[in-house]
């Protein structure tokens, strides 16, 4: 438990440092640090129940957009601020690494297995935030209205 509740803690930081690195404003810091470690909570849940790593990090993308969408209209700024920080600890950074490592390094099998994955996940979420962004803008300034009463 000790060790979800750090690897949260990482993301959402790691979420916030992010949005300071790409600009966002300081007034969404919070908000897109709370995204980014909802986020990986989700695919820490997921993943331990069992549902695989794929399905996890597309679940947990899914929830990372709609949880973007509704802060965007919250407060009436861009989606892309709380998204690209919001999915930083989702993308499979260490897999493209390690495929790119074992081409160097002529291990051409592992790199292929590895490659796959990586491009698995990256579909995963592609396919997260496609999803999201079908459901039609009216549902979010519904949520949104019905927040602010």
């Amino acid at each position: 438990m000790l060790e979800w509740i750090a690897q949260v803690l990482s993301a959402a930081v790691g979420t916030a440092a992010f949005a300071l690195l790409f600009s966002v404003p300081p007034n969404c810091y919070l908000r897109c640090g709370v995204i980014g470690g909802l986020g990986w909570l989700c695919y820490l849940a997921l993943d331990r129940l069992g549902l695989g790593t794929i399905v996890s990090i597309f679940a947990a993308t899914a929830l990372v957009v709609f949880c973007s969408r509704y802060s965007a209209v919250r407060r009436r700024c861009p989606v892309t601020l709380f998204l690209i920080p919001g999915i930083f600890p989702l993308v499979p950074g260490a897999g493209i690494y390690w495929t790119a490592y074992y081409v160097v390094t002529d291990q051409i099998d592992l790199a292929a297995q590895k490659g796959f994955s990586t491009l698995k996940a990256a579909v995963a979420i592609v396919l997260g935030i496609l999803l999201i962004f079908e459901l039609p803008q009216g549902v979010f300034r519904a949520l949104a209205e019905r927040r602010r009463k």
